[in-house]
Parts: C-alpha cells; structure tokens; sequence
C-alpha cells in the first residue's frame, strides 16, 4: 500500500499506483439541507467533516498569506423579509436573497473604479505588511518533508481575484480603456504572491503541488483574448510557479470553471499544467482536452454533476466513460464542482460505491460513514 503522499505523486507522474487517489471537490449548503432529510448525520454540515465522513483522502497546505489583510469587515447594510444588502470580507456591496436557495447575488458596487480607488485598495495587499511572514518556517519545513500527505502551496490568483474586486463588466472595459493600470495590479499581486512564497522556498519546504485561483472563464471561454492573456498573466505564473518547482512540486494546478480550452496554452507556457475542476457541461471535456494536448495536461475532477442528478444508469456511463484516463494516468476523478442539491443523497452514495468499484478504489473502513 502507498501512503497518500505517493499515490499522488506517482499518479501525476503517470507511474504505477495502488489506486487512483479518492478525492472529492464538495458541496452546497442546499445539498447539505437536502441531505439531511434523506439520511445524512446532521453534524455532517460542511465540506471538511464530510470529507472525514466520506473516507476521501486529505492534503497539507503550506502557508502563503496572499489574501487581503485586513479584509472588509462584513456587515449587513439593510434588510427585508425578502432579501439583505451586505459589504462583503472583499469589499463588495450585493443583494443576498433569502429564498433559501444558493443563487448568485445582484451585485451593487465594487471597490476598485479606477486607479484612485486601486492606490486606496493596495494597502490591503502591502508585500511589507508583517502580518504576512512567519517566524516558524523551520517547523512548518519540517512537517512538509515528513508529511504522508501530498502537500502543497498556494499562489493566489493573477486575475480572478481582480475581477472579483472590479466586477465582471467593469474589468472587460478596463482592460480596453486602462490597460496599463490592468498590468500594474497583476504586477503588483504577482509581486506579492511571490514575497510570501520565497519563505517557504528559503526554509527548504518540500511541495508536491501548488495551487492558484483563476475564475476568469465561463461557457463561452475567457474574459481576457489569448493575446491578453499571454501578455499579462503567462510570465508571471511563470515567476511564481519557479518558486513552486524549487521546493520539488511535481505539477501546478488551476482552479477554473468553465470552458478552460482557450487558456489551457498560456497557463501551460506559464509553469500551471493541471486543470481542476474541468467543468464537463461547460465545454471542458477531460477526454478532448487529453485528446488536444495529450499527457503534457494533467487534470482533477472531469465527472459531470448533471450525470449524478439523472440517476444511476447515467452514473455508471460516466464513471465508465472516464476509466481510459485513470488507467492513463495524470487525472484525478471527481465531480466536477460542488455537488448541486438536484442530487439525492441515495444517488450519491451510488456514485461513491461505483467510482470506487470500477476505478478499483478499496472502501474505506475506518471512517464515520462505516461505523454507523
């Protein structure tokens, strides 16, 4: 038996393995509530101790303070019976429905309009802020060389983040109107994730991945052209994820829903050669995208959602349709974002039984969910 550890590893590096690892993405709060009427403990209400509850295998995170600091405070601008108008952890003023669904908010103003308002927002991501450096980088390079977890490191987000903190429509016209003060914040993030990574580099951290955030694509492809792309976001992965091969990473993963395949080349070119979640219905097919760029993309995630809410014939022709790239190697199967409350907590456990059946995963014994 492998320890988690090597098994991923070795399965990122098209290697033999005991098993493919048994990994997980999550779920909604809905599907939490939902759940909870058809079977499922109470105390299992969110992701982590579901994790725990399913079996799924874990990981180790490295620290890497990329985040605002300090963040908005979040407080509740008015409220009715119907909805509530909130400043979020971000900075951003939205409309929260209370219709007990999980719904995107009406968004109502964002921090950043221009540069005057990015000069002010900068002091939430200062690279001098002491607040973002440790003094027990030797214990924590320690805990990495004799984890038996696979362990990684994250390197924020180059683009996502800025769009969050811009809003969607806002960003796209800012990219034609300011371009320069579009390159100036990916620098300056850039520069950041850097700062606090070189630590880690420096204590001799041992990293098996690492990880950044990039929501920038949707059904229909990116926000940004290629050439955009390419132009402001490729060498600056670049120089972050060098800091992440140094400490022994075996790949740098992405996590990006949508429709992926017109950024998969600059992120490739950029150091990041995993795709995660690899959003089926949204046009990110994990046996095209292998088919177009073959064994140099590796990839985490890939089942379609859709298939678990049509019931079990629809879950077995999924899980089956994948096993050619589990026997390939260099992907990782799972549900391809966060489990939607469509999804019966029957027809889950369905899913869990046949993934681990046809992928030759063992059932795990010493969790929760065994020892009812």
């Amino acid at each position: 038996m492998m320890n988690q550890r090597q098994r991923f590893v070795a399965c990122m590096s098209y290697e033999p393995v005991d098993h493919v690892p048994d990994r997980e993405f999550g779920y909604w709060d809905d599907t939490f509530t939902r759940w909870h009427q058809e079977g499922l403990p109470g105390e299992i209400d969110n992701n982590e101790v579901a994790d725990e509850f399913f079996g799924f295998e874990g990981r180790m995170t490295v620290p890497s303070a990329v985040g605002l600091h300090p963040p908005f405070e979040t407080t509740v601008i008015e409220q009715t019976d119907e909805y509530k108008v909130v400043q979020d952890a971000e900075g951003v003023k939205k409309i929260m429905y209370l219709d007990e669904q999980d719904t995107i908010p009406r968004y109502l103003e964002f921090p950043i309009k221009d540069r005057a308002s990015w000069e002010k927002f900068r002091e939430r991501l200062r690279i001098d802020d002491p607040a973002r450096y440790r003094d027990d980088w030797d214990e924590i390079a320690r805990r990495t060389r004799e984890s038996e977890l696979p362990v990684q490191i994250h390197g924020g987000s180059l683009f996502g983040k800025l769009r969050n903190y811009i809003g969607f429509e806002s960003i796209a016209v800012m990219c034609y109107d300011d371009p320069e003060l579009i390159e100036e914040m990916v620098e300056h993030v850039c520069q950041l994730a850097c700062a606090v990574i070189e630590p880690a580099v420096e204590a001799g951290c041992e990293v098996d991945c690492g990880a950044f955030w990039e929501d920038i694509n949707f059904k229909q492809g990116c926000i940004i052209s290629p050439k955009m792309f390419h132009q402001w976001l490729t060498p600056r992965y670049s120089r972050i994820t060098d800091l992440m091969y140094q400490m022994g990473a075996t790949l740098c993963y992405v996590d990006s829903d949508g429709n992926i395949t017109d950024s998969i080349d600059g992120w490739l070119e950029g150091g990041v050669n995993c795709m995660f979640p690899v959003e089926v219905a949204a046009g990110s097919d994990p046996l095209e995208i292998r088919r177009r760029w073959g064994p140099e993309v590796l990839m985490m995630g890939g089942v379609n959602k859709r298939a678990l809410a049509a019931g079990p014939d629809a879950i077995v022709e999924e899980v089956r349709r994948l096993k050619p790239l589990v026997d390939e190697g260099g992907f990782i199967p799972h549900v391809d974002h966060r489990v939607p409350p469509d999804v019966s907590y029957d027809d889950y456990l369905f899913y869990l039984r046949t993934k681990r059946e046809i992928y030759g995963i063992p059932e795990p014994t010493d969790v929760p969910m065994f020892n009812l």
